[in-house]
């Protein structure tokens, strides 16, 4: 490293705002965005943040203004910004998940298909994406921008729409049938082509994707420790998830072992009470922060 180089990090602005901090704290970063800053601190000194609309984030990073950001892989698509994408962040959090982008008419409408909205008024934030998915499909439908609340404007302001889902509920609340989806899409970690080429720049990249994979992965886990007879071993680890990748150490009792195992959440509440039944003693679940591969 050169002295006062910097990763400049675009952080994004508005509904990933929270979780994305969330999650970089799970991955050993202290992200701190105070009062209207746009600049938030971050307990890196090598790292330099910056707070921008996901909308915007690809944008600047195809530009090289951002080394590297966090945003849609939908809004990498929009702007066709040309950038790597660095690492998948889909995680079982708030906005986190995947979305779709889709195609709606209303419930009574008499569109079935989307050759049928051919000469038709389609609303949508994302022009690109539409425009380019009415082409592919040959038809010549009336794009409008829309500023916001697109899922009420059919079928005064628009005969149809494509929008964002996540769950459906805005769709279902608002009487839209979907007729297509456009893109599923979740949340990624994007790069500049430039900032991958450069040695240092590159390492502190990679090093950032690890952390923050080792936090998602670590995010539906938990870990178990338990106290186990060595006459007892097979049918406990006749029980685990993973019986192959199970830790086994020596306790200062001879005829006892220690058995530590990773295994999903989900399943903890059904597999302690049939560890204890196969003999396992001073069960512990331990919640995880990273797992690395």
């Amino acid at each position: 490293m050169s002295e006062g180089s910097k990763l400049v990090l675009g952080l994004p602005k508005g509904s990933l705002q929270e979780t994305t901090v969330a999650l970089f704290a799970k991955a050993g970063y202290d992200v701190r965005i105070t009062g209207r800053s746009y600049y938030p601190s971050i307990d890196d000194p090598e790292i330099e943040c910056i707070l921008i609309r996901p909308q915007e984030m690809a944008r600047y990073v195809g530009q090289g203004v951002l080394d590297c950001a966090v945003t849609g892989h939908d809004w990498v698509l929009e702007t066709g910004a040309d950038v790597e994408e660095i690492a998948d962040l889909r995680a079982p959090w708030p906005n986190y998940g995947p979305v779709r982008w889709i195609l709606a008419v209303k419930d009574d409408s008499e569109f079935q298909t989307p050759k049928d909205l051919n000469g038709k008024r389609i609303a949508t934030e994302v022009m690109g994406l539409t425009e380019r998915y009415f082409e592919r499909l040959g038809v010549q439908a009336k794009l409008e921008f829309s500023w916001g609340a697109t899922e009420v404007k059919p079928p005064v302001l628009a005969d149809a729409i494509v929008d964002v889902t996540e769950t459906g509920s805005s769709l279902r609340a608002n009487q839209l049938r979907v007729i297509d989806q456009i893109l599923e899409s979740t949340p990624r970690l994007i790069a500049h082509h430039d900032s991958m080429r450069d040695p240092w720049k590159r390492g502190k990249i990679e090093r950032l994707r690890m952390l923050l994979l080792g936090a998602i992965a670590a995010a539906t886990r938990v870990g178990l420790s338990m106290n186990v007879a060595k006459a007892e071993i097979d049918a406990v680890l006749s029980l685990l998830p993973d019986a192959g990748k199970p830790t086994i150490s020596p306790l200062a009792d001879p005829a006892w072992v220690d058995i530590f195992v990773i295994v999903e959440e989900s399943f903890v509440r059904d597999l302690l009470p049939k560890l204890h039944e196969a003999g396992a003693r001073g069960i512990v679940e331990n919640p995880l922060n990273k797992i690395i591969d």
